[in-house]
């Protein structure tokens, strides 16, 4: 048997995720290299930049990518790509990310566009021109195979009512739900409206189910750990906890809080 691979390479995540062993991950929404090299030092197994939602042009998840790969880091980077497009799921392979996690996927169909964008021909029809992730991963298609994995996003209710077809896609390693968008896509009035609660918790029962049929990885974006060591123990095989510019405010706050009780400031 091959040696197994080091703690904190792709090699090893994707075992770990395909595996379905319990993961934990941070979300990235600032284009801050040193902010971010910190927190992959923390002990997460991934660190994911959001370049749909986040404020990273291409540069600042090239340069998020290099600083999440520094010597002391356990995570390895994935990036939530800004579309189900190949030629931004090429980019941020070609950066080094690990993984892509792809959004709005709402049916089979575009799960296996999602795959066919990560994997080089006859697998697929990634673009040869491995910039970094050549040092990263190696220059070899087959080495970006087996380290690189994909993950379509279950948000909508197309993507709900076809979860198991999505789930089922050759290739797809595994399904991310965002909540946010999931529960509104339930009806809620907001992306927290408690008045969805019920549908929202059988949503993602129905994922996770869905999932495990297919033996795939299932994972889900949450507001905190403690909110994520819940969905741990429900059966969600891997959890992100969201995110640094929230806990940049989060802490901020606390600590001006902590000031005013001295009773001198206002």
């Amino acid at each position: 048997m091959p040696p197994a691979a080091a703690p904190g390479t792709p090699a090893a995540f994707a075992a770990a995720l395909r595996a379905r062993e319990p993961l934990v991950g941070y979300w990235s929404v600032l284009d801050s290299p040193v902010s971010t090299e910190r927190i992959a030092r923390l002990g997460y197994d991934y660190v994911a930049l959001d370049a749909q939602h986040g404020l990273l042009e291409y540069a600042g998840v090239l340069a998020s990518l290099t600083a999440i790969d520094t010597k002391g880091s356990t995570a390895v980077g994935l990036v939530r790509v800004e579309a189900n497009d190949p030629m931004p799921i090429g980019k941020a392979l070609d950066a080094g990310a690990a993984g892509v996690i792809v959004p709005l996927v709402d049916n089979a169909r575009d799960a296996a566009d999602a795959v066919a964008a990560v994997r080089y021909p006859p697998l697929g029809k990634r673009s040869y021109g491995p910039m970094r992730s050549g040092l990263r991963i190696g220059p070899d298609p087959a080495d970006a195979h087996a380290q690189t994995v994909v993950l379509a996003m279950i948000e909508t209710a197309q993507g709900l009512a076809n979860v198991d077809e999505i789930c089922a896609t050759d290739g797809l390693d595994g399904v991310y739900i965002g909540p946010s968008d999931l529960r509104i896509a339930l009806g809620g009035a907001t992306s927290t409206d408690p008045a969805v609660s019920d549908e929202f918790e059988a949503a993602l029962v129905r994922v996770r189910e869905a999932a495990a049929a297919a033996g795939i990885a299932v994972g889900i974006h949450n507001p905190d750990g403690s909110s994520a060591a819940k969905r741990l123990a429900e059966g969600f095989t891997y959890v992100t906890v969201a995110c640094d510019l929230v806990h940049l405010e989060q802490a901020a706050g606390q600590h001006l809080s902590a000031a005013r009780t001295s009773g001198l400031v206002r």
